[in-house]
């Protein structure tokens, strides 16, 4: 049965009056840098349809993608040195300076949770790795759709984490969850704030966003640049090709690594995602040392297969001599074990 509450809030006031001193609120929605649109109308939509459900059975693995435990007493701080751990699809958990970061922590089950049909995820009990998880001293969130901010990994993460660095209108969900407004702020676009020694900003991506019919694009989309004295990360956040790669690495890089998003891609949204080609060519427009792809891994949102993703992306950083490294589901990794990768995806039908 759906619950309403997965819907988050309703646009306020003070939603509208915040909006409006953005530069990038043409006064109903937020746009993007570039004209860009969803090429789903009525001519298409029968296709659409067909290609998106018929035959999903085949595109999922043959069996549920193994976790690793989290392993709290490798995840112990060392000398400031950074960690990660991808749980699959865009959730990150990274320590930077000794502080735990989660990014888009979409543990859930379903993907889908207010359509007709369920968006299964490939792993089993991803909500209970919550339980194990490390306090948070902050959690970012890049944009509001159900596969990035979850109604049911919020609630039990509610406890562990008391700092909220959030796209612009994204306060109004949580607050609805009651989070408190004080634990809550928002960005636009190229804002940046101090935190714990580390600068993070915010920064354009070529999407979309909102939560039902009558909200969309009343939020906003973006990646995130971590910068400390010793490392800097670039995450792109969802979104499609365009010019502000280039000037994310021209102004911010180089980078050690770059989280870059690969999957969920399809003929009819191409503008808003980013096929494994290009998640290639952002990293090196952006000037990453190392790519790591996400937004893979868990779900089925478009007709690929679930490997096309991560195959077609090690093809072409392999042809354009760019450096990479795909993590194991629930593995922690740094920047010392970079050369030490299984291909792990290739033991799973």
């Amino acid at each position: 049965m759906l619950n309403p509450a997965q819907f988050g809030g309703s646009i306020r006031r003070k939603d509208l009056n915040k909006f409006q001193q953005s530069k990038n609120w043409n006064g109903k929605k937020f746009v993007n840098l570039a004209a860009t649109q969803i090429d789903i109308n009525l001519k298409t939509l029968p296709t659409v349809l067909k290609d998106n459900f018929s035959g999903k059975q085949d595109r999922v693995p043959k069996q549920s993608l193994p976790i690793h435990p989290f392993d709290a007493e490798k995840f112990q701080p060392e000398d400031g040195k950074p960690k990660f751990i991808w749980y699959g699809h865009s959730v990150v958990l990274m320590q930077l300076h000794g502080f735990n970061l989660l990014i888009d922590p979409m543990f859930g089950p379903d993907a889908s949770p207010i359509g007709p049909f369920a968006t299964k995820r490939f792993s089993n009990n991803t909500l209970d790795i919550i339980d194990t998880l490390p306090p948070i001293d902050a959690i970012l969130l890049t944009h509001d759709h159900y596969d990035h901010l979850d109604y049911k990994s919020i609630m039990k993460l509610k406890p562990k984490v008391n700092i909220w660095l959030v796209a612009l209108g994204i306060s109004r969900h949580l607050e609805k969850w009651e989070i408190p407004a004080q634990q809550v702020k928002e960005f636009d676009w190229w804002e940046a704030v101090e935190f714990q020694g580390i600068k993070l900003t915010f920064t354009p991506s070529r999407h979309f966003a909102g939560r039902g019919a009558l909200d969309r694009s009343k939020t906003l989309w973006g990646g995130w640049i971590f910068q400390s004295n010793d490392h800097k990360i670039y995450w792109s956040g969802d979104g499609g090709y365009g010019n502000h790669f280039k000037a994310i690495g021209q102004e911010y890089g180089p980078f050690d690594l770059a989280f870059v998003e690969c999957g969920q891609y399809y003929k009819h949204w191409h503008q808003v995602h980013l096929y494994p080609e290009e998640s290639i060519q952002a990293a090196m427009d952006a000037q990453a040392q190392v790519a790591v792809p996400v937004h893979w891994g868990a779900f089925t949102l478009s007709p690929h297969h679930w490997k096309d993703p991560v195959e077609r992306f090690v093809k072409e950083a392999i042809a354009q001599k760019q450096d990479y490294f795909i993590p194991e589901l629930g593995k922690i990794f740094t920047f010392e074990t970079l050369n030490d990768m299984d291909n792990w995806w290739e033991k799973i039908k």
